[in-house]
């Protein structure tokens, strides 16, 4: 299948590479977005730009109009209420894709499966709540809007992700460990680094969205993570076989890193208990994934130079050189 691609939002991480995957399958693509960020697609043929407000129930439509398209990937939908819109807005499209998150489940099971493990709740309060602490539920309140309008006839689906890496990510979670790995010759690691957070690369996210969106079926969910799993530790060697480099990983236990103010869950990527999605469901659709250790070396090497004490909520070096102090006196 191929047409008019849509993307709501799609200039910063995913859908910059989404947007790629869908061009190089033959779509043509338009974004809509506010114009807060500059467009890698500026001078691209094939890419037009309509700016506007999601959140706008007219600048939405007139999206649309302007767009006509086949295919609708919602990429920036944080609340219900815009799941719930567009969904109205687009209920003649072949396939309209809705991303939430493997965080929208509401049960640590291991692993977690598609209508199986329980969504999070979500209340009148949450659905409207902007804060952190509601993005799961806001999230799953999503994915049952999908589904109730997948059974008023919508072809509408939805994508899980667990936690994306790749170039061009803003949060920098991921070159938090790149950035250590490269620069210093000890690394600092929560726990015995065997925590199983799922992650899934950023190319991998976009191929199953234009899966999704070809073969999926109306109001069902995927999730998706990269096919093989590595642990923290794993990811850390990973990296430095990908520069080359040796690294000593020296782990510390909750009492130690409490020697500066520390926690594991201070450190990217670090999540206990272990959160795992079951992504079967994805590969019976023929996605085809790229295994993490590619995708962590295109990661290394998209990295921008810039020191580590810039990545999103990592420790700073001398909060765990107090750590490493501690630990070289037992």
């Amino acid at each position: 299948m191929t047409g008019q691609a849509l993307f709501i939002g799609g200039t910063r991480f995913i859908g910059r590479h989404a947007v790629h995957e869908f061009r190089d399958a033959g779509y043509d693509v338009s974004v809509f977005h506010r114009g807060e960020h500059e467009s890698p697609f500026a001078d691209e043929d094939g890419v037009d730009h309509l700016h506007g407000d999601r959140t706008d129930d007219g600048d939405l439509a007139d999206a649309a109009t302007a767009a006509d398209p086949d295919v609708v990937l919602d990429l920036v939908a944080y609340n219900p209420r815009d799941v719930r819109t567009a969904t109205r807005v687009f209920d003649d499209v072949d396939a309209y894709v809705y991303v939430s998150s493997g965080a929208a489940y509401g049960a640590e099971d291991v692993p977690k499966r598609e209508g199986e493990t329980a969504l999070e709740p979500c209340s009148d309060e949450q659905a409207t709540d902007d804060s952190h602490e509601t993005y799961g539920a806001r999230k799953a309140e999503g994915d049952r809007a999908v589904f109730s309008a997948a059974a008023d006839g919508v072809n509408a689906m939805s994508l899980r992700p667990c936690v994306v890496y790749g170039p061009h990510d803003y949060t920098r979670r991921f070159d938090y460990w790149i950035q250590r790995v490269a620069t210093y010759d000890r690394v600092l690691v929560p726990g015995d680094g065997t925590n199983l957070w799922h992650r899934v690369s950023v190319e991998n996210v976009a191929r199953a969205l234009r899966v999704v969106a070809e073969d999926g079926d109306p109001g069902e969910a995927y999730n998706v993570g990269d096919w093989t799993l590595q642990t923290l530790r794993d990811t850390i060697e990973t990296i430095a076989d990908v520069l080359d480099t040796d690294v000593e990983l020296v782990h510390a236990g909750e009492r130690e890193l409490a020697t500066a103010d520390l926690a594991p869950e201070d450190f990217p990527l670090y999540r206990d208990p272990p959160h795992l999605l079951d992504t079967n469901k994805l590969r019976s659709l023929g996605w085809d994934p790229v295994p993490p250790e590619t995708a962590i070396a295109e990661t290394v090497e998209a990295t921008p130079e810039q020191e580590a004490a810039a990545a999103q909520e990592g420790p700073d070096r001398a909060a765990e050189e107090r750590v490493l102090g501690v630990l070289d006196t037992l």
